[in-house]
């Protein structure tokens, strides 16, 4: 794409400011921030003296769980940038879709949802969409050709829309069945389902401690032995299922839609709380069968075991003990986790923003944490 420089853009340079939610947003503001001035020399103009900084920074969430562009403003004008561009880790929509960036040329702000942008290669994507962003933004003042569609092809099944909010020029949005995955894909892991294991410390006593009943009782080493494998892993399958139901619906993770134009949204947050869930389950499960496969070599000595079970033991047979044990164990983790506070599963389950949405759709404030029950 060919760039034509006006003659007045020379007279001085462009702070371009982003402002970046905690976490994987910060991250990826922060890389940019040192990417973005030669990229920008090539993409937009070679006569600017380009400047990106960036902040850690939340802006206030409005009523319905938004950010407002208005406020990404009033933080541009408070610091003195001339653009501004928000990272959040907030999925967007626009009533039935997804939406990856908003844009007003009149406030020289944008907006960028990094779970819009899915699992892999965040940090390119990010910045060809800012890249993008910028053109929108400075194209009348850098006397740009208007081209825009070269910059997003990367980003496979997305379009613009005309926004019918007054302070959003266009959306860029999400297409298909690609699109809403990788939206699903980008929510799970800014949920991080990894955590769930050390915030809720309860469940893993409870399953810890089951497990190694299991591993000390003889009745658990002729009934993991005896049974198929196919019914072990039924078993396990089936303990997965019932912790993280328990979490679900015991924390009220499962949100209800208001109304009919409400279903795919809560769908969409439904479905990457049973995936996060699923995959921080399978995660404690994964940690505590090694845990107790250890343990069954630990304390099972070969010769006691082969005279329990009826035959000469083998290595097969302590991987069944531990693996009947870890099961029952996590059925008990999800009675365990009864003791532990709502907000702690939240921590567990969701990003610092998705928290906030949370409380909002249930009327609580920041301050609510502790009578978050």
């Amino acid at each position: 794409m060919k760039r034509q420089n006006s003659p007045n853009s020379v007279e001085r340079g462009i702070t371009i400011g982003l402002l970046a939610d905690k976490g994987v947003p910060t991250q990826v503001a922060k890389a940019l921030a040192q990417e973005l001035p030669s990229s920008l020399q090539l993409a937009l103009s070679s006569e600017i003296a380009w400047k990106v900084e960036y902040r850690s920074e939340s802006l206030p969430l409005d009523e319905e769980g938004k950010i407002r562009m208005h406020d990404i403003d009033k933080v541009r004008r408070r610091i003195g940038w001339d653009v501004a561009i928000v990272l959040t880790d907030l999925p967007r929509r626009v009533d039935m879709q997804p939406i990856v960036s908003d844009y007003s040329v009149e406030l020289n702000v944008a907006l960028l949802s990094i779970p819009a942008l899915g699992v892999w290669q965040v940090r390119r994507r990010s910045h060809d969409l800012v890249v993008h962003l910028l053109r929108h933004l400075l194209e009348k003042r850098l006397n740009l050709d208007g081209g825009h569609s070269d910059t997003i092809q990367y980003f496979g099944a997305v379009r613009h829309i005309q926004s019918k909010d007054a302070h959003v020029d266009e959306h860029l949005a999400l297409e298909g069945i690609q699109g809403r995955t990788r939206l699903l894909a980008g929510m799970v892991l800014d949920n991080r389902p990894w955590r769930l294991v050390p915030h809720l410390a309860s469940a893993t006593a409870a399953a810890a401690a089951t497990a190694a009943y299991g591993v000390i009782t003889t009745s658990f080493w002729t009934l993991a032995t005896a049974l198929p494998s196919w019914r072990l892993g039924l078993l396990n399958i089936l303990a997965i299922t019932v912790m993280v139901t328990w979490l679900l619906f015991y924390n009220h993770l499962w949100e209800r839609p208001v109304d009919k134009t409400d279903r795919e949204k809560v769908f969409l947050y439904n479905l990457s709380t049973v995936v996060t869930l699923a995959m921080g389950v399978a995660c404690m499960y994964l940690i505590l069968y090694i845990l107790t496969l250890v343990a069954t070599f630990v304390i099972i000595d070969p010769s006691f075991l082969s005279k329990q079970i009826g035959y000469a033991s083998t290595f097969g047979d302590y991987v069944v003990i531990a693996w009947l044990a870890s099961s029952v164990g996590i059925v008990a983790g999800a009675l365990g986790s009864s003791f532990e506070s709502e907000e702690a599963t939240l921590k567990a389950t969701y990003g610092k923003r998705e928290r906030e949405r949370q409380r909002k759709s249930r009327g609580l404030t920041a301050n609510d944490d502790d009578k978050d029950k």
